[in-house]
């Protein structure tokens, strides 16, 4: 999901501090945050203002904590009364061997302060009573949002603390996770404001033309990539910035109905002005009133959110199984002893006599969760507390719906595993290890299997973080024999900081693996774990080949491109190895597992999109903000980066230009020249060239535009030139006084200034004053200018004569700058566009509202701007989380080696709504193929060694083909090698026979593999009904 398409960013709708909080308001607190600002929006500002009180240390109330800190919330205050255990730590990822026997809370406190320095981490030991919680919302740190998060507390306490918080505004969350079950409950007080209840920015469209009529209708087109509008039936929208059609500007939300991709209808029109031109629609979100009641009343009368209507006779049992829990708890002081079919009775005997809920008790069900609710699983704990924390997010930003109220979650199909069922009391009694809350569950020597295991951890970015961290817990490759390798090719960024739970500020610049590696060792010292900072693609066959995949017990993969995510895929079918693929999309998740021979192959993705314009629309008719962002980041490269690397290889190699056809070359030594001859002395001609270039860019460009094709232009009689999507622009007048002129002068100089080695300025005055000293030439239009209207790229004329003129007095200058003693060795730097480079951003951001100030289109904030050139994928930490969760359950069933598909889980789910689907995997896909059934699996295996133990050539791969299975191939390739083809003539088929299969691979080029996957075309097929074949894997020797 992590490549999906998204409807557009939430940007921020203002900057806020607060003192002892995480700063929003500086661009190092963008930077850190922007991620997840396109996740909440506006609404983002108040995090730094909050305070959150999480109650309860151990898994489920750490990973609250955790989120909430690296979410930049402004104080969270940690309660626990307990001390931390050695069986803590099979969840508790805050805490070392060091702090056993310390209070929890103190312990987390000091871990929790490294993840984020602009939190205010703060430890409570004492009782939760009244006074207390009254100080905590009156405390000298002003908070804008109160919330309480209860993890660890008995059903008394709960009801206690849910009154008094009902009573006092304080939003109250309950998130409690026992064995293999989680439940989450949700009070938001009787007047609780949603700002904005879904995801992402309002969308908008830029109007083309809106009829007179009753209803009247719109002609529009979408921003930002998006060909049609995306607005649906119901919405409200309003009018902007239209021309002629004046009345509609401004007025209060009208609602629209969808004609079809381009129109909507709204209301009567007939007296309005007649349109002219422009304008833009964009909807409009009202904010929500919800209304909750108090935990003690919403208990007897519970409202459960499920997925899906089937769901909710399971979630009232877990209802009634949880309250059980606490009653069984209050008997007997104690929670039922794993496999104990006494205490599981007694839960049962107790959630029976409750006899609250409608329909009937699934007492399997309840048995089922209590015989493990002693237990302690970190993937569980991460879920329940990843959901909780959004929640959380939710009460203080007031962006997405809050939970309506109770939500249940199960694994509880881990304990239909083979192996699991006949567990008893005994194997799951506790050991005095780290790995109790696990053992009670999965029993001990299921712990001893798990630290034998050997995983590949593909990407160490936000998934793989959480990943890692809940291997660590689980004590996978633990073990004397087990291994963990994880790979990533990218070193730690401060933008990874508030998602990426393994990393700190003083990791920055470093391999993220090696990092992660290095975490992992501290969370869990007996983790046998080795970093490698490769890529797994085609170009590393030589390290992740047979002789590694075939050692594999699973691979899980945390990456965000599809190219790699379909390699690594086909890395796992070629070998037989368990993948589990996670992605995640903003508040969107999702888990898919491929288990060979068992489930489907994961196929492709859906495809990204096209972010390529014609070259016409970006030069000459923008229409949406995406044509003029483009348009600048078209022109960082050509100002800042290509000039540099070309100046740079001529002072080099001045011959390298004859390499170049003529066009090319003249293109190129065009550039060198005005390079050489725009040299700056200072950082005041720096100024200068900026003020130059803006002139030509936002004025000269556009007004040569309309002197060729004027406003009233006509294509042909009746006919505008100007119309749909070429938008009719304006030049720009310079103003220094003007804040996007500025910005654009400050970045573009900076950045011309770094090209040419000169120290960059940031004193906006003294530009100012350079800029208003400049007196620069009027416009002159050029006669008989040409103006390509093509979509293709426009091809510089092959000007012999000026290639010659051009190099001759390029060498002479390349020989005086040589001679003199100021040449620098490279002459200039060329600049690479970085997306969390704050000056490529700030260019960018101006070059492209200027360019969209010309022609009518809406700006972009900073921040949006920022997401649409540097495609970046809105993330949070809370999806991440619980993406690993349910990820690390299906790693449980891999252990297993469990061979029932009905046990295993692929999981989609929507943190903005709260949604959770979980839903057996499709099963192994099946095709006909010369007359018989095959899986998506199968496959022709075969030694490619003869008897002699030489290798085999093709001819004998050919006769293997024809004894084993009867099928005469016609062609045999490798990828796109043709190994043989019969339709050749009788020599080249000849040589291709007597060929060994490396030879013909390595004549091609092809990288050196010991298991080769082959195609074939048989004489057997039936071409048109028969597409696919199972592959034929030959194991070289």
């Amino acid at each position: 999901m992590a490549a999906g398409r998204h409807r557009g960013p939430p940007v921020p709708g203002g900057r806020a501090c607060a003192a002892g909080g995480a700063v929003m308001a500086d661009s190092a607190a963008e930077g850190l945050y922007s991620r997840q600002l396109y996740v909440l929006g506006g609404g983002a500002r108040r995090l730094s203002g909050a305070a959150v009180l999480v109650s309860g240390l151990r898994g489920t109330g750490a990973q609250v904590a955790a989120a909430l800190v690296l979410a930049g919330t402004g104080r969270v205050v940690l309660h626990d009364r307990g001390e931390a255990s050695v069986a803590d730590r099979a969840q508790q990822f805050l805490l070392r061997e060091s702090d056993i026997g310390q209070n929890r809370a103190e312990a987390s406190r000091r871990a929790l302060a490294e993840l984020n320095p602009g939190v205010a981490v703060v430890a409570y030991t004492g009782e939760l009573s009244e006074a207390f919680l009254t100080s905590f919302q009156q405390s000298p740190f002003t908070a804008q949002a109160h919330v309480v998060v209860l993890t660890e507390s008995p059903l008394e306490e709960q009801i206690r603390i849910g009154n008094f918080c009902h009573a006092q505004g304080i939003c109250f969350i309950v998130a409690d996770a026992k064995g293999l079950a989680g439940q989450l409950f949700c009070d938001f007080g009787e007047h609780f404001i949603v700002n904005d209840p879904a995801e992402g920015e309002p969308v908008c469209a830029a109007v083309k033309h809106i009829s007179k009529g009753n209803p009247g209708i719109v002609t529009c087109i979408g921003m930002e990539g998006s060909r049609g509008h995306l607005f649906s039936d119901g919405d409200l929208v309003t009018f902007s910035g239209v021309e002629g059609m004046t009345e509609l500007n401004g007025q209060e939300p009208v609602p629209v109905q969808v004609m079809d991709a381009f129109r909507l209808k709204i209301g009567d029109t007939r007296s309005f002005s007649r349109y002219r031109c422009r304008g833009l629609v964009s909807q409009v979100r009202l904010p929500q009133v919800h209304s909750y009641k108090p935990l003690s009343q919403a208990l007897a009368e519970p409202k459960i959110q499920v997925a899906n209507p089937e769901e909710l006779p399971r979630s009232r049992s877990l209802h009634a199984a949880f309250q059980a829990l606490h009653a069984f708890r209050e008997e007997q002081g104690r929670l039922p002893r794993p496999r104990a079919p006494a205490d599981a009775e007694r839960v049962l005997e107790l959630a029976r006599s409750l006899a609250m809920q409608p329909g009937p008790l699934d007492e399997d069900v309840v048995r089922a969760f209590a015989s493990v609710s002693a237990g302690d699983l970190c993937p569980v704990a991460a879920v329940v507390g990843a959901v909780a924390a959004q929640e959380a997010l939710k009460a203080i930003t007031g962006k997405f719906l809050p939970l309506d109220q109770w939500l249940y979650f199960d694994a509880l199909e881990c304990l239909a595993l083979e192996g699991v069922t006949q567990l008893t009391e005994e194997d799951c009694v506790p050991r005095g290890s780290r790995y109790d809350g696990q053992i009670a569950v999965f029993g001990a020597a299921f712990q001893e299997l798990l630290g034998r295991q050997k995983y590949l951890v593909v990407g160490a970015g936000a998934i793989g973080c959480e990943l890692l961290k809940n291997f660590a817990m689980m004590g996978l490759a633990a073990g004397p024999e087990g291994h963990l390798t994880v790979t990533d090719m990218d070193t730690v960024a401060l933008s990874n900081l508030h998602r990426q739970l393994l990393y700190r500020s003083a990791d920055i610049s470093k391999p993220k693996s090696v990092v992660a590696a290095a975490a992992v060792r501290r969370m869990n010292p007996d983790v046998r774990v080795t970093a490698h900072q490769n890529q797994v693609g085609p170009a590393t066959e030589m390290l992740y080949g047979d002789d590694f995949f075939r050692h594999l017990d699973g691979v899980a993969s945390a990456l965000d491109t599809l190219e790699a995510r379909a390699y690594l895929e086909s890395c796992c079918f070629r070998y037989l190895t368990p993948l589990l693929d996670s992605g995640t999309e903003g508040p969107r998740g999702n888990v898919l597992a491929m288990v060979p021979h068992l489930t489907k192959l994961l196929g492709p993705a859906s495809a990204p999109e096209d972010h390529t314009f014609p070259v016409c629309t970006l030069r000459y008719f923008p229409h949406t903000i995406q044509h003029t962002l483009q348009w600048a980041r078209d022109e960082f490269e050509g100002l800042f980066q290509l000039p540099a690397e070309h100046v740079n290889r001529f002072m080099a190699d001045p011959a390298f230009p004859e390499q170049l056809p003529t066009g090319k070359a003249v293109e190129v030594l065009e550039q060198v020249w005005r390079s050489l001859q725009e040299r700056p002395r200072d950082w005041q001609d720096c100024v200068r060239w900026a003020r130059r270039h803006w002139q030509s860019c936002y004025h000269d460009a556009v007004a040569q535009l309309l002197h060729t094709f004027p406003p009233e232009h006509e294509v042909r009689p009746g006919v505008p030139f100007w119309a749909w999507d070429r938008t009719c622009p304006h030049p720009l007048i310079f103003n220094p006084n003007n804040d996007t002129h500025l910005e654009y002068i400050m970045a573009a100089a900076h950045l011309f200034a770094q090209s040419h080695k000169i120290p960059p300025c940031s004193d906006r005055a003294s530009a100012q004053t350079v800029l208003r000293s400049m007196v620069l030439p009027p416009f002159v239009p050029q006669e008989g200018f040409q103006i390509h209207l093509g979509e293709e790229q426009e091809e510089v004329p092959a000007d012999g004569e000026r290639l010659q003129e051009l190099t001759r007095d390029l060498r002479q200058q390349r020989q005086e700058l040589i001679r003199g003693e100021e040449a620098q060795v490279p002459l200039m730097e060329p600049i690479h566009f970085e997306k969390d480079n704050d000056i490529h951003i700030d260019f960018i951001t101006a070059a492209s509202n200027l360019r969209a100030e010309s022609y009518s289109i809406p700006a972009a904030s900073r921040l949006m701007s920022k997401r649409i050139i540097g495609r970046i994928m809105p993330a949070i930490i809370t999806t991440t989380a619980a993406v690993a969760g349910l990820a690390c359950l299906e790693v449980y069933k891999l252990v297993w080696g469990c061979r029932d598909l009905s046990c295993y889980r692929n999981s989609n789910f929507s943190l903005s709504d709260c949604l959770l689907l979980r839903f057996q995997p499709p099963p192994s896909s099946v095709y006909w193929y010369c007359g018989q059934e095959w899986s998506c699996w199968d496959r022709l295996e075969m030694r490619a060694v003869n008897a002699d133990g030489e290798e085999m050539t093709v001819q004998n791969i050919l006769d293997w083909m024809q004894r084993t299975h009867g099928w005469t191939v016609t062609m045999l390739l490798h990828g796109f090698t043709v190994l043989y083809d019969s339709g050749e003539n009788e020599g080249i088929r000849a040589l291709m026979q007597k060929q060994r299969l490396s030879a013909t691979l390595g004549n091609a080029g092809e990288p050196q593999q010991r298991v080769l996957k082959l195609e074939y075309v048989c004489e057997e097929e039936d071409a048109e009904t028969e597409a696919t074949r199972p592959p034929l894997m030959c194991f070289l020797p």
